[in-house]
């Protein structure tokens, strides 16, 4: 993996985090924002800009990848690359609320 992007992805942002979550099934950006709604119960929106530049960036850096296009709506999944940045983050938040626990992790 290149260390340019391990830099710019992990931390995530939450908005990202869950972007690259819903993606590991192919989905569209609107089916995504529906997603992350349901998921955190209302409490995170995010915008169509927040959504369209963060799957464009996504794309270029090569974390995604377009699969299709239905009813005039792309869709869009996780490449291999995309895999291993969101494990490395689900790892880092996995030792973050171990730690708020009062555990110790030895990685």
């Amino acid at each position: 993996m290149d260390n340019r992007i391990k830099r710019i992805y992990v931390p995530m942002t939450e908005s990202g985090f869950y972007i690259l979550f819903c993606l590991q099934q192919s989905q569209h950006g609107y089916g995504i924002s529906q997603q992350v709604r349901q998921m955190t119960g209302g409490t995170l929106t995010i915008s169509a800009g927040t959504m369209y530049g963060t799957l464009s960036k996504m794309e270029k850096d090569g974390l995604i990848a377009f699969v299709r296009e239905e009813e005039k709506r792309k869709l869009y999944q996780i490449t291999e690359l995309g895999q291993e940045i969101l494990t490395l983050e689900l790892h880092r938040i996995e030792r973050l609320y171990k730690n708020s626990k009062g555990e110790n992790v030895n990685e």
